[in-house]
């Protein structure tokens, strides 16, 4: 300030970071129909917490987070040579974070009827309408991610801001197929985008169910609008004996998710 070369620094308004979390397919319902109601657009905040724990299970501390939004959902890889387990990512937007001490309750696990659901990326099933036999073979779709920006609205003498959702942008999906099964997806290709051939009048849709070692259903995601962007096979190699497969890239308009406990409630 003027001839003083002195740095005055002064704390500004609090910043929360995200929190990102993994979880499978064994939460509660209502977990899931948090994320259902993501995919649709609708807005719900929740209140939670991050509980810490000593060697005796005992609460020693606690961080708790006000009107959370969620704002990415990350899908992993479905892939027919892959055994590990995988697990949805999760980053959830607090607009506030408080730390409080442990109440000293008891955290032990509770032992519930809920069977643990393992979730491998080797157990799915893909389809998109009017492809049915391409795609029922498929061997591989990458990993993608929902999104939903998330706004800050500061407002007067407010200490924190507040969290606005924004809109929720859905990406395109990348999959694999044996070259034996990919000519009715290449006749399509061929049609709608190197001939220029206008849109059908109903769009296609497609589904992407994750199931278990049984064939049991453990989510869907549905699909809708569904066109094919590129196409392409695989480098020829003639040192190589593994299956020939082709790329395609689909754009899709939505998505919904579902959680094969809360099917039914599906309209």
């Amino acid at each position: 300030m003027g001839s003083n070369a002195d740095q005055w620094r002064q704390l500004g308004k609090p910043k929360y970071d995200d929190v990102k979390i993994q979880v499978g397919m064994s939460m509660s319902q209502t977990f899931y129909d948090w994320i259902e109601s993501f995919f649709a657009g609708k807005v719900v905040r929740k209140n939670g917490a991050i509980l810490a724990g000593d060697f005796h299970y005992k609460e020693r501390a606690r961080r708790e987070m006000f009107d959370i939004l969620i704002s990415e959902v990350a899908i992993p890889k479905f892939d027919a040579g892959d055994r590990s387990p995988c697990y949805l990512g999760v980053t959830l937007v607090p607009e506030r974070v408080q730390f409080a001490a442990g109440t000293q309750r008891d955290l032990s696990p509770t032992v519930t009827s809920t069977q643990q659901k393992l979730w491998t990326p080797n157990h799915f099933e893909f389809v998109i309408s009017g492809f049915e036999q391409a795609t029922r073979r498929t061997t591989k779709i990458d990993a993608f991610s929902i999104k939903q920006q998330i706004l800050e609205y500061r407002s007067g003498n407010q200490l924190d801001a507040v969290r606005v959702p924004g809109r929720v942008v859905f990406p395109n999906l990348t999959f694999y197929v044996p070259e034996a099964d990919a000519k009715p997806l290449n006749d399509h290709f061929t049609k709608r985008v190197q001939r220029g051939a206008p849109p059908p009048s109903t769009r296609l849709d497609g589904a992407i169910t994750a199931t278990d070692s049984d064939g049991a259903p453990l989510c869907t995601i549905s699909l809708f609008g569904i066109d094919i962007s590129s196409l392409g096979p695989d480098k020829s190699d003639s040192t190589s004996q593994e299956i020939k497969q082709v790329k395609v890239d689909v754009t899709v308009e939505s998505m919904a998710f579902a959680y094969a406990q809360g099917m039914g409630q599906l309209t």
